[in-house]
């Protein structure tokens, strides 16, 4: 999950809990303060009642029986009753309690309080339904529900877009400079622009970690010229004494026999220190890319090299390509990759057996494909195929275990992707997806 939903989530759960424990109290505190509102109520309607108080009125109340509804919707009720003077005088005193009224029971807040009037004790009980404090309860809970969902939405997409602000130099800084960096000496030390200290520490430890890499790039070149200077010289030199000595009259059979299997094998050494240094030079970017490249001319060419080859094997070559693809490449390094592929088919196959090359459209990618009916691979020799020195057939002598990891350096180079495919005995397919 990324940084951005995490933080995002994080802010949204956390408002969520505390909405929720405000909306809890919310509630009990409305239970607590309606209940006191109608406390207050009945206390000032009690004080009005015996403020303005008369006997015709306290006739009336006593001369009707116990209840005595004051509006239609039986919210509210009087009782008054006269009390002897040896009974215990209540104050005042709130309770909660059932009072049924028309045979239709209800809960009610009820005050009962004493009070003398013309000398006589009269006990008072004034009562208001908690029918609408139950209302009232449900209607702020179903508020606060509202009120949570759409807390929850509101920061949720909030929080999304914050963060959202807040990471952009982030990943502009790591798609700028870790994605896209692929020459480690053009690197671009320009800094994101952004007020958040955090990231201008990594973009500043990305520059100079950058500055390193590219210090240890430009001393990794200057070794492989080094390397390609002194070691070919002193080859090329052994290689010329070599034939020189061939050509002495008086060598015997058997010492023209170890002259050229020391040839051999210095031809052998040569050829690997090429392979290492041009899979070196291709991987260090020290080509250019300047030719638009034909695949099915390419492809052609490779086959007029290797033409004779076929024909010592018996092999039939199949090429099918009815239509061309082109990509802006080095055509040498290009021609290098197909050459090692074609020839490991031709190397790699069986007598009187067949090479197909065609081609296929993926998902609008144009895809190259090089079929052998050769000896085939195990899957573990698939998994190490592009491994230097990982010989697909040990008993090739000719192989140096590098033809695949040249390709792969150079089908990186022109941003192609390579996948194998093969099967012991039934053959081995190379797929080549061009970028679309």
């Amino acid at each position: 999950m990324k940084l951005q939903f995490k933080l995002a989530l994080y802010n949204t759960l956390t408002k969520v809990a505390i909405i929720t424990m405000l909306g809890i109290l919310i509630l009990v505190s409305i239970n607590r303060i309606s209940v006191n509102h109608i406390q207050q109520r009945l206390l000032q309607k009690k004080a009005r009642l015996v403020t303005n108080l008369s006997s015709i009125e306290i006739n009336d109340l006593l001369t009707q029986k116990i209840y005595t509804d004051y509006n239609l919707l039986r919210e509210e009720y009087i009782i008054l009753k006269e009390i002897k003077k040896s009974e215990k005088p209540i104050k005042q005193k709130f309770s909660r309690e059932l009072r049924s009224i028309e045979g239709n029971q209800d809960e009610f807040q009820i005050l009962m309080s004493d009070f003398t009037y013309g000398g006589k004790n009269y006990r008072l009980e004034l009562g208001e339904t908690m029918s609408t404090l139950a209302q009232l309860e449900r209607t702020i809970s179903m508020f606060t529900f509202g009120i949570l969902v759409a807390a929850v939405i509101l920061t949720l997409i909030t929080d999304l877009a914050f963060t959202q602000f807040l990471l952009a130099p982030f990943y502009q800084i790591i798609d700028q400079k870790l994605n896209k960096v692929n020459d480690p000496i053009n690197f671009n030390y320009q800094p994101v622009k952004t007020t958040t200290e955090d990231f201008r520490i990594l973009d500043r430890s990305i520059s100079v970690l950058m500055n390193k890499i590219a210090t240890l790039f430009l001393t990794e070149k200057e070794f492989i010229a080094n390397v390609s200077h002194e070691l070919l010289t002193p080859i090329s030199v052994l290689n010329t004494r070599l034939e020189n000595l061939l050509n002495d009259e008086q060598l015997t059979q058997e010492g023209e026999n170890k002259l050229f299997a020391s040839l051999k094998t210095l031809n052998r050494l040569k050829a690997i220190i090429n392979s290492l240094l041009l899979i070196s030079k291709v991987e260090n970017n020290q080509y250019s890319k300047p030719d638009l490249i034909s695949v099915k001319h390419t492809v052609e060419e490779v086959y007029e090299e290797l033409e004779h080859r076929l024909l010592m094997m018996k092999l039939k070559i199949n090429i099918d390509l009815p239509e061309d693809h082109s990509l802006r490449g080095n055509k040498s390094l290009f021609h290098t990759l197909l050459m090692n592929l074609i020839n490991n088919a031709i190397k790699y196959n069986i007598p009187s057996g067949n090479v197909n090359i065609y081609s296929e459209e993926t998902a609008g990618a144009y895809m190259l494909v090089i079929a052998d009916t050769g000896i085939g691979m195990d899957a573990e020799l698939v998994q190490d195929a592009f491994i230097r020195f990982e010989k697909l057939q040990s008993e090739k002598e000719d192989s140096h275990g590098l033809g695949l990891a040249i390709v792969r350096s150079i089908a990186a180079f022109h941003d192609l992707q390579i996948d194998i495919k093969s099967k012991k005995g039934q053959g081995t397919q190379v797929y080549i997806s061009f970028p679309a």
